[in-house]
């Protein structure tokens, strides 16, 4: 596909040049720029017949929300659009030819949007290029269903080649955004098969036009124009017996005019061409190939292993130096050697196919050659991907792993825009597919992907050992690029297994090669420091030095912002800085930061499992602080569905404690107490975890009625990080110890370096040892001041726990969650205050989506939206959608 990028020249016709969107780059979701010549209109050619019986019918398309042009190969389905749009000038009209090449649910949405942008349809920006080629989340349909059905006139949307889209949850979406945007939208499919869409639905309500394979077929009378465009004057009968033959078929209608133009007698031509039983084949080698001299019947047969290509790609693979007026040429006589513009050609498909049959008889053994040559020339112009792809085909998989190691790209296999397609092609590569350190990092690599610690540490040991037998700097192997990779998976290794100080050394190792590498190469692979930061951030966090995983983390979030390859590392690391916000008790800044996570996830088109999980995990602990537990639940049982290369012990010991915690508030200590029971695996010990999950297992043996038990864990509980210091107070304080509590608490300095959520149970803590010291002014004030607290932070978890002590110690009457900003003057706050789920159910209505699109967008049912309306009415004291949204408005809500 990248070969595109090597030509030059652009006759094809483009409509509306379009202007550079600095939010969405000049880049597809591979980093790849866009081809541009997927977004021009075909320019017919001079022998076209315009026939306006069909361009009447098209003219359907300006009053039908669908029009299909349905019809097989070469029945001149998208030459009928493209002389029909040339017609119409007046339109805004979006053209994409769709590809089969990465042609995920992300790729085929990043190009839409980006020929909606050719074409000159401002698009807001909260529409942003899916980041993820092979996903994309409900929401980008949706935005750009209400943007279009609010603009003054429709835009017509031109995909030709529709066939080669065959998602179904592609289908799905652009359905959605059909239906939903209208009047803003008229949608022309040009195809060879019937669309995954319900045209039932659309037929039925008089919404489609359709032109189908009957009626493209030419009629006797446009035969013969088509023949006369040709320089062909034929008797009746011979048009009528061409027409005969070939049903009327576009192609093989110029297929016979083209041989028969050159011949000394047409009409026999044609009648030698009726008796043929391989009609095309033979005739596309008899009358095209046969008919050019030896030289250019070689170049077309070389050629034939390449999908598109400019002049020096042809030359590299043909060993020729002319390639470029030999090609010109061919598409100037009509040679089905089709020029898509910008200097870029194409053989057409039918030709192609048959060529490269003809090339294997002629020449065996050759192809893979070729396919070498042409994954050398294109690795030597920076275009890796399609480099990669005939390096595959000429099964030299050491070039191919080789290449892709140098060019910095390994990371690739983890950052989710080219991740499947990497591993799906070097799954062909076998055990003996190369033995140098590059395909033994690329196996590790695809082994670390899938989750395989112990196979991918044992794949990276081998490519370590290769790489001190090479033979030294003239071995290609042997480069700055191989070591900083092995130290990139290194780091995700000590990552995986708990163990920061392997990391620690990794990420040395990697930051001591970069000055050997050219500064042009690292910024083309921000994912590879977006990854590294990522991976010692996670480490150090494991390793309790959070200030030093808060410092690599922010680092990581701050590289590449924007670029779809760091996406994935960008919200991991937003997720875990809501992590270590929530271990300092502080819930509503860790709610804010995993919610921007997950804003990240979905504006780049990441999705399940293709993301973290961590922020989901977050935001089931704030839910459990604020004893909102099924949210809590729902939550947790899909924080689980994360990339298997995120699912580091961090992940695993949070996921163990939120699971802990939740049951501890539903009242079920032994389920707690097996939440956390197993621990996780390790190489070196979490100070935090273990002493979380020691306070988790006192907490089971405290509400099982077992403080002995529970004392007995304090020792494994840290005291000096306040979280911790509180726990362990909280149990000193269950077995009567209260002066030894406040003592912890003192020395923990609590009050200075945590928040609401931890010095709210301090205060609590404090106040039952004033209670039982018989001081109730003491144990009032601070009762009162952890309920405002609380109050403040939407806080209900820490109030439960304390117990039924504290009910005469109670300030006022109070609710125990708080409006997230003052209302304005007049309008009186709500009894009870919504909860998180509650809230993003009311922004959903704000953004008049149905039911069904908030639940798609939530990831719950619409009964559970349903549930959440019915409170958040009850809540707002409304009884309508339009009530709501403006309450909650009034509120600061919105």
């Amino acid at each position: 596909m990248t070969s595109a990028h090597l030509g030059d020249g652009p006759p094809a016709v483009e409509r509306h040049a379009g202007s550079y969107d600095p939010q969405t780059g000049p880049h597809d979701p591979h980093g790849d720029p866009f081809l541009r010549t997927r977004f021009a209109v075909p320019a017919p050619p001079d022998t076209f017949l315009r026939r306006e019986r069909l361009a009447g019918h098209l003219d359907g398309a300006l009053r039908t929300p669908l029009t299909m042009v349905n019809g097989s190969a070469g029945a001149g389905k998208t030459l009928l659009v493209a002389d029909w749009v040339a017609g119409h000038p007046e339109l805004p009209v979006a053209w994409l030819t769709t590809d089969t090449d990465g042609q995920g649910a992300g790729m085929f949405w990043a190009y839409l949007l980006q020929a909606l942008r050719t074409s000159g349809v401002p698009l807001p920006e909260n529409i942003a290029s899916p980041a993820d080629a092979n996903r994309v989340g409900d929401a980008l349909p949706a935005r750009l269903a209400a943007h279009l059905g609010g603009l003054d006139r429709p835009v017509v949307l031109v995909l030709d080649e529709f066939d080669r889209v065959t998602a179904p949850e592609i289908a799905a979406q652009l359905d959605f955004l059909l239906r939903h945007s209208a009047p803003g939208l008229r949608l022309v499919l040009v195809t060879r098969t019937e669309p995954l869409l319900p045209l039932h639905r659309y037929r039925a309500a008089g919404e489609l036009t359709e032109i189908r394979d009957a009626e493209l077929a030419f009629t006797p009378v446009e035969a013969a124009r088509l023949m006369e465009a040709h320089g062909l004057r034929l008797s009746p009968a011979a048009v009528r017996g061409v027409v005969e033959r070939t049903r009327g078929w576009a192609a093989g209608l110029r297929l016979c005019a083209l041989a028969a133009e050159e011949a000394p007698d047409p009409e026999l031509c044609l009648k030698e061409f009726e008796a043929d039983r391989s009609a095309v084949a033979d005739f596309l080698l008899a009358e095209v190939l046969k008919r050019q001299d030896d030289g250019t019947q070689e170049l077309l047969l070389r050629v034939s292993v390449l999908d598109r290509f400019g002049p020096r790609l042809a030359n590299a693979v043909t060993g020729r130096a002319d390639a470029e007026a030999v090609l010109a040429r061919l598409h100037r006589g009509n040679a089905f050697v089709q020029h898509v513009g910008h200097g870029v050609y194409r053989l057409h498909p039918l030709f192609a196919e048959i060529l490269r049959a003809h090339l294997r008889m002629r020449r065996p053994g050759l192809e893979p050659e070729l396919h070498r040559r042409a994954a050398v020339c294109l690795r030597t112009a920076g275009a890796l991907p399609a480099a990669l792809g005939h390096g595959a085909a000429a099964d030299d998989w050491e070039f191919t792993a080789t290449a892709l190691v140098d060019d910095l790209a390994l990371g690739q296999f983890f950052t989710g825009p080219r991740a499947d397609i990497l591993d799906a092609l070097f799954t062909r590569m076998g055990p003996r597919g190369g033995d140098g350190p590059a395909p033994e990092l690329v196996r590790a690599a695809a082994r670390l992907s899938r989750g395989d610690v112990a196979g991918g540490a044992a794949r990276l040991r081998r490519a370590r050992e290769r790489l001190r037998d090479s033979d030294g700097p003239a071995d290609m192997t042997d480069t700055a690029a191989v070591r900083m990779s092995c130290a990139l998976l290194d780091a995700l290794v000590a990552r995986l297994s708990g163990a920061p100080g392997h990391a620690e050394d990794a990420v040395r190792e990697a930051e001591a090669l970069r000055n050997l590498l050219p500064a042009e190469l690292l910024d083309r692979h921000p994912e590879f420091f977006a990854l590294l930061l990522d991976h010692l951030g996670s480490a150090r966090l494991w390793a309790g030095d959070f200030a030093g995983a808060r410092a690599a983390l922010s680092r990581a979030v701050a590289t590449g912002p924007g670029a779809p390859a760091t996406a994935l590392p960008r919200e991991d690391a937003l997720a875990r800085l809501a992590l270590l916000d929530v271990l300092h008790g502080w819930p509503g800044r860790a709610e804010r930061t995993a919610r921007a996570a997950l804003a990240e996830t979905e504006r780049s088109g990441i999705a399940r499992p293709a993301s973290s999980g961590v922020e989901r995990l977050v935001l089931a602990a704030v839910a459990v602080e604020r004893e909102d537990l099924g949210q809590a639940r729902a939550l947790l049982d899909t924080a689980g569905e994360s990339h298997p290369a995120l699912r580091d012990p961090v992940l695993e010991a949070g996921h163990a404690l939120v699971a802990a915690r939740l049951h501890l508030a539903r009242g079920e200590p032994g389920a707690a107490w097996k939440a956390v029971e197993p621990g996780v695996p390790a190489d070196a010990v979490s100070p935090w975890a273990r002493g979380e999950t020691a306070l988790v297992a006192a907490a089971a043996g405290l509400a099982g009625g077992r403080p002995q038990d529970a004392a007995a864990l304090l020792p494994e509980v840290p005291r000096d990080q306040p979280a911790c210091a509180v726990g362990a107070a909280r149990v000193l304080l269950a077995v009567g110890r209260p002066e030894a509590a406040v003592r912890l608490l003192d020395r923990a300095a609590v009050d200075e370096h945590a928040g609401p959520a931890v010095t709210v149970r301090a205060a609590l803590v404090r106040a039952r040892a004033a209670d039982r010291a018989g001081d109730g002014a003491a144990a009032r004030r601070l009762v009162t001041r952890a309920v405002t607290q609380a109050h403040r932070e939407g806080l209900r978890r820490p109030l439960a726990e304390a117990g039924p002590w504290i009910r005469p110690t109670w300030p006022a009457p109070h609710v125990t969650a708080v409006p997230p900003s003052p209302p304005h003057r007049g309008s009186p706050p709500p009894v009870e205050e919504l909860s998180g789920r509650e809230r993003d159910v009311v922004r959903g209505l704000a953004l008049a989506m149905s039911t069904e699109e908030i639940a798609a967008d939530l990831y719950v049912s619409v009964n559970t939206v349903k549930t959440h309306l019915k409170n958040a009415y009850r809540k707002l004291s409304v009884g309508r959608r339009s009530e709501a949204v403006r309450r909650a408005r009034e509120l600061g809500l919105l």
